[in-house]
């Protein structure tokens, strides 16, 4: 049986980039990220759910991610579903999935402001967006 495994998320970091390094020196960073989910309900009530996801770089994009964002930056993410499991130090089985990256994008604005980690004010994020044929930006 074929298997798709492809999570695409858009939000905030929840916190700043953790950057570390493996033995042979390859780059990871872990960081969070929030997404908000906002809908009427049946009864007419405004609602809004916030999902909380752990998410893993690596290599050169885990550099850039923690060089340029920061905490309540906001990031687009593409990756798969990673399936962690350990036990602790209590004995007990522990587990949780994590999304393992595998592309990401900066995203133009910030719930926080001011300069990225490196302590500059980047003019831009991300690359040029894409332009329809009559100039008007498209928002994906």
């Amino acid at each position: 049986m074929a298997g798709f495994n492809k999570v695409l998320l858009m939000g905030n970091l929840t916190r700043d980039p953790q950057l570390s390094y493996t033995p042979n020196q390859t780059a990871v960073v872990d960081f969070g990220l929030a997404t908000n989910r906002k809908w009427t309900a049946q009864d007419g009530s405004s609602r809004e759910e916030t999902c909380f996801v752990d998410c893993r770089a690596f290599g050169r994009q885990a550099e850039n991610i923690n060089k340029y964002l920061a905490k309540g930056r906001p990031v687009f993410v593409e990756g798969r579903l990673t399936f962690d499991s350990w036990t602790a130090q209590d004995g007990s089985k522990r587990s949780k999935l994590r999304v393992t990256v595998e592309n990401f994008q900066f995203l133009p604005g910030s719930s926080v402001g001011g300069p990225d980690r490196s302590g500059q004010s980047p003019s831009r994020s991300g690359p040029e967006p894409d332009r329809q044929a009559g100039g008007d930006d498209i928002p994906f």
